[in-house]
């Protein structure tokens, strides 16, 4: 299952020669937390990396339970909100397959999901914790260049932002921004006035874990 999974995957990564435009997800979990907190955020990243990388992602991101089988059709799959986060045995499982097979998962803690995040993932890798990487990692290195790591967009504690990977066999499967709202940055500009520089440095920084995660 595992190759024929990844030889799937190696069709989605050209995407710009595809005919048919690759879906991306966002994932819809149990426990309370507000897992559809930014609707326009993945809309605006599909519109920017089609346009600044040459990608071809469906305009339509698909919400996508934990435990769903329809997780398998997606190359990468966004996670954000405020709140708790729990996963039952079988989607902790099921989430777990999918990124074993090649998925991607990007976590965007919107303030306030962090300690909840944690444990549901350690359900998911109980061997695996989470690694801060460092700032010559890849994933801040693709079209656009990052090398302070993650930029800062929301500012409510005085804490430098963070990104933490979890990797498995030496990929990443799993990659955590941690104290700078990326995902607040990606939506209209109408929804939280952000300053047309941080808004493009989220965007841009969206567009990097896109970038990586068709190319890796």
């Amino acid at each position: 299952m595992k190759y024929l999974f990844s030889l799937i995957f190696l069709a989605f990564l050209h995407l710009s020669v595809a005919a048919q435009k690759t879906p991306i997800g966002l994932l819809k979990y149990r426990g309370g937390g507000d897992w559809y907190a930014n609707p326009t955020s993945l809309p605006n990243l599909i519109q920017f990396s089609n346009r600044t990388l040459r990608t071809n992602i469906d305009d339509d991101y698909i919400t996508v339970d934990v435990g769903s089988p329809e997780l398998f059709n997606l190359p990468f799959v966004h996670m954000t909100g405020h709140g708790n986060v729990v996963f039952d045995d079988q989607e902790a499982n099921n989430l777990r397959m999918y990124l074993l097979a090649g998925g991607f998962l990007h976590i965007d803690d919107n303030y306030g999901m962090d300690p909840y995040v944690r444990v549901a993932m350690k359900k998911v890798f109980p061997e695996l914790d989470f690694v801060e990487l460092p700032f010559d990692h890849p994933i801040y290195h693709q079209k656009y260049k990052f090398p302070q790591g993650l930029p800062k967009i929301h500012e409510h504690d005085g804490k430098p932002p963070q990104g933490f990977g979890l990797i498995y066999e030496g990929r990443l499967v799993c990659f955590y921004s941690y104290e700078t709202d990326l995902g607040n940055g990606w939506e209209d500009e109408s929804v939280h006035n952000d300053p047309p520089e941080k808004r493009l440095q989220a965007l841009q920084m969206g567009a990097n874990l896109i970038q990586y995660v068709f190319i890796h």
